[in-house]
């Protein structure tokens, strides 16, 4: 029985742990589309972090309901409760200050050079999208300047990839779009306190504790 607990006690807590931490730390989640791109791709395995606070920028997940159906999509905390969000041809002002968004610069370029024709290759849609837009980043209308007041308690996202991604600029902010489950999002839907770690897979973190523990010599 010692020699059990000695060899597979490790083992079997490190599972233990890793079951426990899974409902109530963290959860997978597959990137669905191609919203998040270039910084997310279509298809990307994530892990995802639960905490009580949510930063601007921050990657975060939330849920649609869409046809009856509901899925969990992921998006970039562009506003905060309160704020007042404007877009200026292409450059974003938070309560009236510009703020840089580097992880735009490769897709804001690519727009310049050839309104991504080229990063859109795969998709003719998108190539038409990104043809008759004015600019990266549009409202819902196409207008290149557009303001957003975010309500309290609620949260405005946006996509990386702001040509094709469906988000705040869509279902907009006042409370009678909204349908909330837990929290007020302006997304529209309940909004998760999740913070997403990229590249992490749950296999890598075994096989990384099962060479640390059984596989050295």
């Amino acid at each position: 029985m010692k020699h059990f607990i000695k060899e597979w006690g490790p083992l079997i807590l490190f599972f233990l742990i890793l079951i426990l931490s899974r409902a109530f730390i963290w959860q997978p989640v597959k990137v669905d589309g191609h919203s998040m791109d270039p910084t997310l791709a279509d298809g990307e395995r994530l892990i995802v972090l639960s905490t009580t606070s949510i930063d601007r920028f921050d990657i975060v997940v939330a849920k649609e309901t869409e046809n009856g159906k509901t899925k969990e999509i992921v998006k970039r905390v562009i506003g905060m409760p309160g704020d007042t969000i404007t877009y200026k041809n292409d450059v974003l002002y938070v309560n009236g200050k510009k703020v840089d968004e580097d992880y735009l610069d490769e897709y804001k370029k690519a727009f310049e050079d050839d309104q991504l024709q080229d990063t859109y290759s795969y998709n003719t849609l998108f190539q038409e999208l990104a043809e008759d837009s004015d600019a990266f980043t549009t409202d819902r209308d196409g207008n290149t300047e557009f303001t957003v007041k975010v309500p309290k308690g609620q949260y405005y996202l946006l996509g990386d990839d702001r040509i094709v991604s469906k988000d705040s600029r869509e279902v907009g902010t006042s409370l009678n779009q909204i349908s909330s489950v837990k929290s007020n999002s302006a997304y529209g839907h309940s909004q998760k306190s999740a913070l997403l770690i990229n590249k992490i897979s749950l296999d890598s973190l075994v096989q990384t504790f099962l060479n640390s523990h059984y596989l050295t010599d």
